[in-house]
């Protein structure tokens, strides 16, 4: 298991957008962080109300939106349009390619979100947008909620990889496991709140990675929210 603090990430300030990158991305480069397994990109993201990212093109990618606090807008070539609030999941399936902006929905709040990048398994695919709300994500629980599979499990969106993402707040004092897998390893982002992983101290804006077969134990929870991801070792 290592940490990485979320003091050490990459530092963007644009004015309009504060962004902390977990891994190399744009101008920010570390060749110690370029990922893990196919996560590719986790930025934390504050725009200025009014700000945004203008119209630009990705190709074979799976980009998730996932909002903190504020109103994200979102549209595409593909003709989607739509406004991303907290506990509503988004991800964007570039496939052959696609043109779409993000803005702040507010001209008086800051919207905070979490941009993450998935190198999918297939490429050239047709490209797709799917958003969800997911209620279980605005509460605290004793487990956190499966929001992203490769087959669209349960009530999970699907994705083109072979990866689950858990996501949510869990309630204080409370104790969490995840099973480790000789062919997984795995991300652990704390979004919110800190804990003990694993006996370590984590707090908001960490991350942990786990090398394969690495069991996940969460305890000692205080306003925790995280986001957790279960990805193929090779």
């Amino acid at each position: 298991m290592e940490i990485r603090k979320a003091a050490e990430r990459g530092q963007v300030n644009l004015g309009w957008l504060q962004s902390q990158h977990s891994f190399s991305f744009g101008h920010y480069y570390d060749e110690r962080f370029m990922g893990h397994g196919p996560l590719r990109v986790i930025n934390q993201d504050v725009v200025q109300p009014g700000g945004g990212f203008g119209e630009h093109g990705h190709a074979n990618m799976e980009i998730i939106s996932y909002v903190l606090s504020g109103e994200l807008a979102h549209k595409d070539s593909e003709g989607n349009e739509s406004v991303i609030r907290p506990g509503d999941v988004q991800k964007m399936t570039a496939g052959t390619g696609i043109r779409h902006s993000e803005f702040n929905h507010s001209k008086q709040s800051l919207v905070q979100f979490l941009q993450i990048w998935v190198v999918p398994d297939q490429v050239n695919v047709a490209p797709g947008y799917v958003q969800k709300h997911f209620a279980g994500l605005l509460e605290p629980a004793e487990a956190p909620t499966l929001i992203f599979s490769p087959y669209g499990e349960g009530e999970s969106l699907r994705i083109y990889q072979d990866v689950s993402v858990l996501a949510g707040k869990l309630v204080n004092d409370s104790h969490w496991q995840y099973a480790g897998n000789q062919n997984r390893i795995g991300w652990l982002q704390v979004v919110e709140g800190s804990a003990q992983v694993n006996g370590e101290t984590v707090s908001a804006g960490d991350g942990v990675a786990f090398v394969a077969g690495e069991a996940v134990e969460v305890s000692k929870t205080n306003d925790l929210h995280i986001l957790y991801f279960d990805l193929p070792a090779k």
